[in-house]
């Protein structure tokens, strides 16, 4: 029997959507939510008001890859709905009310991670956005609003923006909609207090006058008021007009019950010991560095076809690995061929192509920090963490690198590139490297001498680039008692421990959406009062009200 029993993929395309439509015109794309009533990811509910599961938002992440890639004409993106007086009612409750505490945790995440990469897109590769909202944006569907640049509502008198998860189901809003509030839109404390305690939330005036929107407008005058501001963002963008976009093709995944297979990236799965292994493979040939190539060269240019494949496997062993705690990063091939295709981002960094391969590398990674499983990096004999790859070992928990001093020829070594001291900044805005040692400028002057030398297992240590350094008489054991050592204890606890150690210093919107929220949601999803036989969630749209237990913890 299949270890993969029900699995789910991410795999979608335009000509597949259930939930959303794409058009483009010139400079704008218009993204049109009309979700599909009968069309859920799981049985058991019905997606009425435009509200959303997971496979809304696998569609939603989908259409944003191919704007940025398929589409670089593109410079603004009006999200819009295709229903009347409704832009989108949030996640389904009765989704929510009878999924697991685990897939309602996951759900949450990812949709926070496409909404992140809007903003991501807007701040480094020349996308806006602007939410239509043609009708009221509720709970997750404002917090969908918030990831955009501006916000436009309707002025009709009925279409509100709001916030009820609070008071209406005894949860929080789950896609960093508090956070953005306060943060993002600076919306005054004590109002966002009223704001996120009311059911009805915020219509027209009031809803500009408090910050909660940019801008309102009759129904008679609102697309065409939506379209001339998307026009005006686009001006300030350098996506090219004549850009020949790159097609994205299917993510070619073999899955068999040893685990998921790509062309640069491997997975195996190890159900008895609750650990998988992840193997980022170089790139067998040389990568090509000149700009008409790499355009040749389209989606099966090696960094951005090793992004795509890591991408798809961390979602998948997310979504149908739930008991696989901790993951092994390992390499293998020839570094400098890493090192080569690193020069060759940098060096072509200003085409539109290679900025959105960089982004892609930046959030795939930035995917990895944010999961909650263990990761330890394996530097052994055939490795090649230099680079783009080293961030495995920036990003794990812990790293293992094999010395061997008598036999220096066959010993790893790993190497900095550029690449490390900038693009690939993590969700808390700063790079791995800087995260590591806490922005001490003295070390990351130091480290940055080093790029392009190779660092065996002492030189490494010294630098403060991996953890520990067992030769090949402690190596195994060292190993896989450390694994048996992970594995072993409280999944929940190392939850917390590993989000709290991964992002020190100051918190940016993502890691308080990353962190705090979700470590309240997490809590709160398993409370009583939220999810017990008389809990808000549980007894939604049942005519019971909700019975809470009043002490405060």
């Amino acid at each position: 029997m299949s270890q993969f029993p029900n699995m789910i993929n991410y795999d979608r395309d335009p000509a597949s959507y259930h939930h959303w439509t794409l058009d483009v015109d010139g400079a704008i794309a218009t993204l049109t939510l009309a979700v599909d009533e009968d069309a859920g990811l799981q049985p058991g509910y019905q997606l009425k008001l435009n509200s959303y599961d997971l496979g809304v938002d696998i569609e939603l992440h989908d259409a944003l890859q191919r704007i940025r890639f398929e589409h670089p004409s593109v410079r603004s993106v009006i999200i819009t709905s295709g229903l009347e007086r409704m832009f989108c009612a949030g996640a389904n409750i009765y989704m929510l009310g009878t999924s697991s505490h685990g897939w309602k945790v996951n759900f949450c995440k990812f949709t926070n991670e496409t909404r992140n990469s809007m903003e991501d897109s807007s701040a480094h590769s020349g996308l806006k956005f602007i939410a239509a909202c043609n009708g009221t944006a509720a709970g997750g569907g404002y917090e969908l609003a918030l990831a955009c640049d501006e916000i436009f509502l309707v002025d009709d008198r009925a279409s509100a923006v709001s916030l009820p998860e609070v008071p209406l189901l005894g949860v929080l809003p789950g896609t960093g909609g508090l956070t953005r509030v306060v943060d993002k839109r600076k919306v005054r404390r004590d109002r966002a207090d009223v704001f996120c305690t009311s059911e009805e939330g915020a219509r027209g005036r009031r809803a500009k006058d408090w910050g909660l929107v940019d801008a309102t407008a009759p129904r008679q005058d609102f697309m065409e008021n939506v379209r001339v501001r998307a026009a005006e963002l686009a001006q300030s963008s350098d996506r090219p007009a004549d850009g020949k976009g790159v097609t994205l093709p299917p993510v070619d995944r073999r899955v068999d019950d040893t685990g998921y297979h790509y062309a640069h990236v491997d997975v195996t799965v190890d159900p008895e010991s609750r650990s998988a292994t992840i193997t980022l493979r170089a790139p067998k040939a040389d990568v090509p560095g000149d700009i008409d190539a790499i355009l040749g060269a389209g989606a099966a240019w090696w960094p951005l076809a090793m992004a795509r494949e890591l991408d798809d496997a961390i979602l998948m062993l997310r979504t149908n690995n739930d008991e696989i705690g901790l993951w092994q990063l390992r390499t293998e091939g020839e570094a400098k061929r890493v090192l080569a295709a690193d020069k060759a981002l940098l060096a072509n960094a200003d085409n539109w192509f290679v900025r959105e391969t960089i982004g892609m590398l930046r959030r795939t990674l930035a995917r990895l920090d944010v999961s909650s499983r263990s990761l330890f990096a394996v530097i052994d004999q055939g490795s090649c963490f230099a680079g783009t790859f080293l961030e495995l070992i920036l990003a794990a928990d812990r790293s293992y690198m094999l010395d061997l001093p008598d036999d220096p020829d066959a010993a790893p070594t790993i190497a900095l590139s550029e690449m490390n001291f900038g693009p690939l900044e993590m969700v808390n805005a700063k790079t791995r490297l800087a995260t590591r040692f806490n922005d001490d400028t003295t070390t990351l002057d130091g480290l940055r001498k080093l790029i392009g030398s190779r660092l065996a297992a002492e030189d490494a240590d010294t630098a403060g680039l991996v953890t520990f350094i067992p030769d090949d008489i402690d190596w195994e054991d060292e190993l896989r008692m450390a694994i048996e050592e992970r594995v072993s204890l409280s999944p929940d606890a190392l939850t917390g421990m590993e989000a709290s150690l991964r992002f020190p210093g100051n918190e940016t919107v993502f890691t308080k959406v990353f962190g705090r929220l979700s470590a309240w949601q997490n809590w709160i999803f398993f409370r009583p009062n939220a999810v017990g036989e008389t809990g808000a969630l549980k007894l939604f749209g049942s005519g019971s009200k909700a019975r809470f237990d009043w002490r405060r913890v």
